[in-house]
């Protein structure tokens, strides 16, 4: 079975993959999600996967578009995980945790005779993402903390600081990004970002504008 270290271009990574429409889901590659897996049609895409090349498809159902609510419209960009830890559990419900390998773009949804969807993608927009801290370098890493150090102190909560200073720029960025609490909209915002610099600064302005709202202030024009 393909390892998941074996993924180093677009090349190697299937075009037809099984997709799991999640809202305000995001993953990205490298990070890690776990995923509570209780409904029959996404247990039978698990089971699937398992035995073939253990990837699925993150992506966000395009909800605000006016499509079925059974089969609604998927965005154009997702993420592709493998799965690296299963277990099931006592009533029949799968823990698993995906691990990202690359985003990919939407060619097609296929007919399928599964409960679940599956669709033709292409990674070649996104070959930088096969490359380990691609792009850490430009990252504004003293905006990124003091961003969250705010959002933290207006929101009384607790964070691993050893942890996050210690982390690389790469694993500090999309980690920020998919444990954020921010709605479908700004998570694709930042899953399309072109690059890691960019999806920093995606990360940072949302995270402003969040600390504006909260404080029921209007921004300021210099």
């Amino acid at each position: 079975m393909t390892t998941h270290a074996a993924y180093k271009g677009p090349a190697d990574c299937p075009g037809v993959i099984p997709v799991f429409p999640l809202p305000c889901a995001l993953l990205l590659p490298r990070g890690q999600m776990p995923l509570n897996i209780f409904e029959p049609r996404y247990l039978a895409m698990i089971d699937d996967a398992l035995r073939s090349d253990r990837i699925i498809g993150m992506i966000q159902p395009d909800v605000e578009s006016g499509s079925s609510p059974m089969t609604p419209r998927l965005f154009r960009i997702g993420c592709a995980g493998r799965i690296t830890q299963f277990a099931e559990t006592g009533d029949g419900r799968y823990l698993i945790s995906l691990t990202g390998i690359a985003r990919f773009r939407v060619e097609s949804e296929l007919a399928t005779t599964t409960r679940y969807r599956r669709c033709q993608v292409s990674y070649d927009d996104f070959a930088s993402d096969f490359e380990p801290r691609a792009g850490e370098e430009a990252v504004d890493r003293e905006g990124v903390l003091k961003a969250l150090k705010d959002f933290v102190e207006v929101n009384d909560l607790k964070v691993d600081w050893s942890g996050i200073e210690e982390a690389p720029n790469e694993a500090l960025v999309n980690a920020l990004c998919m444990m954020s609490p921010f709605g479908a909209r700004e998570k694709q915002a930042m899953l399309e970002a072109p690059d890691l610099k960019t999806r920093a600064e995606v990360l940072i302005a949302v995270t402003e504008m969040e600390l504006v709202r909260g404080s029921g202030s209007e921004p300021t024009l210099q």
